[in-house]
């Protein structure tokens, strides 16, 4: 039996990068997936994996907007009856020394990595407490820990994300849900390929592991943490970076 077998699982941020990836992995074990995404991209995204025999729908959602998010989560319980995995993945950058950071550049990377995360788990967790079962999973950074030149807003959110996750694990446990978080390193995507050669080689050379990360690595983590096996872990923030942890 595959590992995610009967379970629905929303998938935030699921048209590109370690989300697609996450998606991917996910409908290969046997999971009902729903992608949310701002982007159009989404549908193509969710087109291919279907091709490919996955069970995904895209759902265009802003997931800053409560009513948005809420209309969409009620359309999963109306369609199957519960919502097994919540994977927070979406988030933003707007990268800027902190001195020539702008109101909007912090505003938007708060509200989207984190007034978001309230709104997404606000609305699903209700269902997982009614099912009696429940696994919400976050995406933190390691930036989030060991900080990064040009990114107060986004180190500060992704640090956050692990505080929210240590916490709720706390209240939610009881009702047979689990919170964690993972912390991805430097993984491949459409930034990091327009990145200079030199810069890359360089991340590459304070990875312990020799390579870079794959969205497929990141899917891998994340399904180990959205599993039944993982049911007495939580409140964790498990680092996927090849060993470039921060001291």
């Amino acid at each position: 039996m595959k590992e995610l077998e009967g379970n629905i699982a929303i998938v935030t941020g699921g048209a590109r990068g370690i989300g697609e990836g996450i998606c991917k992995v996910f409908c290969n074990e046997g999971a009902t997936v729903f992608l949310w995404d701002i982007l159009d991209e989404g549908e193509l995204t969710a087109k291919k994996i279907n091709e490919d025999g996955g069970d995904i729908f895209y759902q265009k959602v802003d997931i800053t907007s409560e009513s948005q998010v809420n209309k969409a989560t009620d359309f999963i319980i109306k369609k199957f009856k519960k919502i097994d995995i919540l994977i927070n993945n979406a988030g933003v950058i707007r990268d800027r020394s902190f001195l020539k950071m702008s109101k909007d550049d912090w505003d938007t990377v708060i509200n989207i990595n984190l007034r978001a995360l309230y709104l997404t788990t606000q609305s699903v967790l209700p269902h997982m407490k009614s099912a009696g079962y429940g696994r919400i999973i976050s995406a933190s950074s390691i930036n989030g820990f060991k900080g990064a030149f040009g990114q107060t807003n986004y180190s500060a959110t992704k640090a956050a994300v692990s505080g929210f996750t240590r916490s709720l694990c706390k209240e939610v446990g009881k009702y047979g849900i689990t919170v964690n978080a993972v912390a991805p390193g430097f993984i491949k995507s459409k930034m990091s390929d327009s990145m200079p050669k030199e810069v890359i080689d360089y991340e590459i050379k304070m990875i312990p592991v020799g390579r870079i990360g794959t969205p497929e690595d990141m899917g891998y983590t994340y399904l180990f943490l959205a599993s039944k096996k993982s049911g007495f872990i939580s409140g964790i923030t498990l680092h996927a970076n090849g060993g470039a942890m921060p001291n």
